[in-house]
Parts: C-alpha cells; sequence; structure tokens
C-alpha cells in the first residue's frame, strides 16, 4: 500500500471554501481513480501548521498513474486561489506488521 501526503496552506479567511471544495468535489473525485483506497483532509488545531490530505492506493503504479493522468494538478489547482504556499506532495510506502495474536 502506498500513501501520498499533500500538506499545504491555506489563507485563513478562504479555510471553509477550501474544505467544502476538498470534501464535495476532490474527494468524490479522487475515490473514483483506479486503485483508491481512501482519502481524507487533516484539519491541524494549530492553525500555524499544514492542513494535510492523505490518500491511500493500492500500489504505487495506481498513484503514479493517478498523477500522471494530470488529475492530482486539476484537482490541486481548484484550491491553488486560497493556498498561503505551494503544496507539498509527498509519497510514502507502508509495510504493514503482523503480529501474531497469540503473542499480545
Amino acid at each position: 500500500m502506498f500513501i501520498r501526503m499533500t500538506f499545504c496552506k491555506f489563507l485563513p479567511e478562504r479555510i471553509h471554501r477550501a474544505r467544502t471544495i476538498f470534501n464535495e468535489e476532490i474527494m468524490p473525485a479522487v475515490r473514483k481513480q483506479k486503485g483508491n483506497l481512501s482519502i481524507r483532509l487533516l484539519e491541524p488545531t494549530n492553525r500555524t501548521d499544514d492542513f494535510i490530505s492523505i490518500s491511500e492506493w493500492k500500489t504505487l503504479a495506481d498513484a503514479e498513474a493517478y498523477e500522471a493522468s494530470g488529475t492530482y494538478q486539476r484537482l490541486v489547482g481548484r484550491l491553488e486561489p486560497f493556498f498561503i504556499k505551494q503544496p507539498e506532495l509527498r509519497t510514502y510506502n507502508v509495510e504493514e506488521a503482523r503480529v501474531r495474536m497469540d503473542s499480545l
């Protein structure tokens, strides 16, 4: 599994509108992409921290195909007027730990 995290900051007066666009437009569009497992937006409790969009993908190839299709850039573009700084994309490989139940 692979995780894509986009770190961004919004203008304080535009947070509500950015959140609405994310929930109503971006989330449904990403969920339709091949290999997407989930997407969510983390909102910081400290307003000086970044918002973080987290999307989970079955494979790296699925995540890369999503970005290569131009859909990621188009969706980020929907939020462009609300950014204080340019978003930063990071991708992570997830290694799932296997824990034996009898060892707990």
